[in-house]
């Protein structure tokens, strides 16, 4: 697999505060990777080492298979939680300056904001002031600018905040899109709920710490807790009579005539077996297993890590 990016054991203190100890992360290329943990982890951190506002006190970082340099400023696109539009300035005006900065020229630039203006139905605002905008409004200005360019790599630190549940989908489809066409992305957030939408992998941050990586189907697989839902039609007796002794039922309801219920698999043996012994008794409707999600994964593993270490005598 080939990484854009490749952090190793980066070190950062902040007088007698440590914010990273020893975080390695590889971002794939054209993958979207999610950068996780709780607010004050130090995700901010490594990413303001990413985009060379301040250096890390120990470690490395490679981008693109070179030591990370001035030059690559052009090849990132941060989207920083805390934004940065100018209120005074006129929302075009602001986004052309913007573009040049990041080396487009204006001619070129015009016209790409056209077509984020058009995309988004926004032309009105082009001449408005940003003071004029809500949150919402200055996060998808703030949005098209980080984009615009085509960067190499995307950092996009809680690009969802201030958003409805319309324009945050608006924009959760224009990630998807840009990951298409090649684009790599660091998605951060504390908010585990999105990332299982569009991430690939994911590396989760606690207490300075990176304390899980990986591709995110591997991570809930190594944490399944080998538990299914079953629907099916049928005598709910019949298939308890039936149920392989493999599984241990733990929950049940019945609705609409379909019952629904809740097994544990106790051995090593398939769905199929499972399968096998009940379907001359019932008709099953569904069969699907309950993987964690990563907020689960997330609590499960920070507590493991929290839980005091016995002393061996």
């Amino acid at each position: 697999m080939e990484y854009l990016l490749q952090a190793e054991n980066i070190v950062k203190k902040f007088a007698t505060h440590v914010a990273l100890d020893g975080v390695s992360i590889s971002v794939p290329k054209g993958h979207i990777f999610g950068l996780l943990g709780p607010n004050g982890a130090g995700k901010t951190t490594l990413i303001r080492i990413i985009n060379q506002i301040t250096g890390p006190d120990s470690g490395s970082v490679l981008f693109d298979g070179q030591p990370l340099n001035s030059n690559h400023v052009a090849d990132i696109g941060y989207l920083p939680e805390e934004r940065g539009l100018y209120k005074k300035m006129k929302v075009g005006e602001q986004a052309l300056y913007l573009a040049q900065l990041k080396g487009m020229s204006k001619s070129e630039a015009q016209n790409k904001l056209n077509h984020w203006f058009k995309k988004f139905e926004i032309e009105g605002w082009w001449n408005k002031k940003v003071e004029e905008l809500s949150k919402g409004m200055q996060q998808k200005i703030q949005f098209i600018i980080t984009v615009l360019h085509e960067p190499k790599l995307l950092i996009l630190d809680e690009p969802f905040s201030g958003f409805d549940p319309i324009n945050t989908n608006l924009i959760k489809q224009e990630i998807l899109e840009l990951k298409e066409k090649g684009s790599t992305i660091i998605f951060s957030t504390h908010n585990m709920s999105s990332v299982e939408e569009i991430c690939d992998h994911i590396a989760l941050i606690n207490q300075s710490k990176k304390i899980l990586d990986g591709p995110i189907n591997e991570i809930r697989d190594a944490y399944s807790s080998n538990l299914f839902e079953l629907q099916f039609k049928g005598n709910m007796i019949a298939f308890t009579n039936a149920l392989w002794t493999g599984y241990e039922l733990l929950e049940q309801e019945e609705k609409g005539g379909i019952n629904k219920v809740k097994i544990k698999k106790i051995s090593k043996q398939s769905t199929n077996n499972l399968l096998e012994a009940i379907i001359p008794h019932v008709e099953v409707v569904s069969l699907n297993e309950i993987l964690p999600s990563m907020n689960d994964i997330f609590i499960e593993k920070v507590n493991e890590i929290n839980q005091p270490q016995k002393e061996v005598i």
